[in-house]
């Protein structure tokens, strides 16, 4: 059986629960106690042994076995089940896990999915202010969430610390194949992260408003918190995204005007080799009577003509920046 860690939490004590896994529904502790069972990857047996004793809603059961629902939070009776994505980057990849909760009013049963943070650190940090703990499942509930939504921040540092690198060096040049195919790696990143992970400042925004089973009015406040945690990533996201497709616009309207720059240049010294180019090709003209063919200085008066009108067209162009 995939048991992380089950433990139940009475008047500030910590218990070890031994789980009998025979399909019996379990006895509920005494008032003030609660149970939290952490599971990771369970089968769908293992589970069933689980909602058995727990008396879990079959629907949120099977929900909590597919890895791919979106944030959300539904009432089954007197228990909650919620659900939260979580995330982590490899690379310039995104890989997503999904962390499932069942709430009651003495237990809470949390299911990992493909997250590689697992939550015994936090569980020890927990139950070092074992007075918390008193507070029920539903404070519980708020640690994870919180847990989970920090874990999105590494994230969004890195990410952002790509789009800088890559806005810096697309005011230099414009960027390589390479790095334009990466800008459009990450935008699609975040416009998926944007899909499965959006749901969740509804989510928790339910959590703060709606009035839910298990949910004391007095925990509104932390999740709350949570909430502002999850606007602020969701914030930061649509940032970067703004950033990589300005990083292109800019890149684009740079490389146009260093291209205009060049047509300038080009145009300008082709209309001051024209001149040249005409005379000698008037003057190429196998004919017998032409201007000035038999004047002695002839020659040295069309290298003047030409240089006259060439370095005035030189300076006309300097003159208006385009050489």
């Amino acid at each position: 059986m995939p048991i992380i860690a089950a433990r139940r939490y009475s008047q500030g004590k910590i218990h070890d629960v031994e789980l009998p896994l025979d399909g019996t529904q379990r006895h509920s502790p005494v008032e003030g106690s609660f149970d939290w069972i952490g599971l990771c990857e369970p089968t769908a047996e293992e589970m069933d042994l689980v909602a058995r004793q727990y008396c879990l809603h079959p629907l949120a059961v099977e929900d909590a076995l597919n890895p791919t629902q979106l944030p959300k939070v539904d009432v089954y009776g007197k228990q909650l089940f919620v659900v939260a994505r979580t995330a982590a980057l490899s690379g310039d990849h995104i890989e997503y896990g999904q962390t499932s909760f069942f709430i009651g009013a003495d237990f809470i049963v949390s299911v990992r999915f493909g997250s590689t943070r697992a939550h015994v650190a936090l569980r020890s940090e927990l139950e070092g202010d074992a007075e918390r703990l008193t507070e029920g499942p539903d404070y519980v509930l708020h640690a994870v969430l919180d847990f989970i939504v920090d874990g999105y921040l590494p994230i969004m540092d890195q990410l952002d610390e790509v789009a800088q690198s890559i806005e810096e060096s697309a005011i230099d040049k414009f960027p390589e194949q390479g790095t334009i195919r990466r800008i459009f790696r990450l935008r699609r990143q975040l416009r998926r992260f944007e899909r499965v992970i959006g749901p969740m400042e509804a989510m928790v925004e339910r959590l703060v408003q709606a009035d839910l089973p298990t949910i004391d009015p007095s925990a509104r406040i932390w999740f709350r918190d949570v909430l502002d945690h999850v606007r602020r990533v969701m914030a930061r996201m649509r940032g970067l995204k703004e950033t990589l497709a300005a990083v292109v616009e800019t890149a684009g309207l740079l490389e146009q005007h260093r291209q205009g720059e060049m047509t300038r240049q080009l145009a300008s010294w082709a209309a001051i080799l024209a001149v040249p180019t005409a005379i000698a090709g008037i003057y190429g003209m196998n004919f017998d009577y032409l201007p000035e063919l038999h004047w002695r200085f002839g020659y040295f008066m069309v290298w003047g003509i030409i240089v006259s009108i060439c370095g005035g067209l030189w300076w006309r162009f300097k003159a208006i920046g385009w050489l």
